[in-house]
């Protein structure tokens, strides 16, 4: 135990000095429920049933307003995977439709509040991975995976290293043993990768293929405490865009929540009149 606390320290510190937002290529491209018992038998009229907030209140708690609905999948999914050519890499969806996609990485902090808060939102987002910042509470990202709003579970390595440091077996192996290790705790093998720092080379995209993902995704904007870095010299969102958070609390965050990150993320896509759509939906 007490080496892999040791382990877990060096990762966090790892993080938070290098950071997961560096964006690089080879090419140049940077559950179960709880029973509820049966009443007793009362001798007076029934209590009527308390509703569920509707969205607005919802999201007057957490300090936003509700997103539109997002527009409905497409039937034919913009980015082709799994068609046995190489492995896509991308940063955003084609698309014209005024969406944004939400991924957050890693999985170090795991803030209660956050899953009420997704939970009550019903924002859908995407989880990228790391086995050695998840290991400690496994069961934490079950419970947002089973959120109604969508959210997909996908790999991120087993313990964050730069790949293009890496040979291509130790490459497969950060890869191959993550998907193993998502799909023994979570049930499938994820089919999305996002490697770290978004850091990869040609080695990478065979790994990932040899591992079964069928996309390497990236992203245009990471978000920071209270505003997002673009990649775009406009520094604006536009449709399709991928978006990067990380699950980090105060001590990375100066004194933020990732909770009260993640509202600020929210209200900066508002801002810019974009909704949320869920990434798996669009590849």
């Amino acid at each position: 135990m007490g080496k892999y606390i040791a382990g877990a320290a060096a990762l966090a510190a790892a993080l938070l000095i290098s950071g997961c937002t560096a964006s690089g290529s080879g090419s140049g491209s940077g559950s179960g429920s709880a029973t509820v018992p049966e009443p007793a038998p009362s001798t007076t009229a029934a209590a009527p049933p308390r509703q569920a907030p509707d969205a607005s209140a919802a999201y007057a708690k957490w300090g936003l307003k509700p997103f539109p609905a997002p527009p409905a999948p497409p039937k034919a999914k913009p980015v082709k995977t799994g068609a046995g050519g190489p492995v896509p890499v991308i940063s955003e969806i084609p698309t014209t439709d005024k969406v944004v996609f939400l991924t957050f990485d890693d999985g170090a902090e795991k803030d209660p509040e956050f899953i009420e808060m997704m939970r009550e939102l019903k924002v859908p987002f995407t989880m990228f991975l790391t086995d050695a910042a998840i290991r400690d509470d496994y069961a934490y990202f079950t419970r947002l995976r089973d959120l109604g709003g969508g959210a997909g579970v996908a790999n991120h390595t087993l313990t964050h290293p730069n790949l293009r440091t890496l040979g291509a077996a130790a490459q497969q192996r950060e890869i191959c043993g993550q998907q193993e290790k998502l799909k023994q705790t979570y049930g499938t093998a994820p089919r999305l990768f996002r490697p770290p720092y978004g850091n990869w080379n040609e080695d990478t995209r065979a790994a990932a293929a040899q591992c079964g993902v069928e996309a390497i995704v990236l992203w245009r904007e990471s978000m920071q405490i209270t505003d997002m870095q673009y990649q775009r010299g406009d520094r604006k969102l536009h449709p399709g865009d991928i978006v990067l958070a990380h699950f980090r609390g105060p001590q990375d965050l100066k004194g933020t929540s990732m909770t009260e990150m993640t509202a600020n993320m929210l209200r900066r896509i508002q801002e810019q009149g974009f909704t949320v759509a869920r990434l798996e939906d669009y590849l």
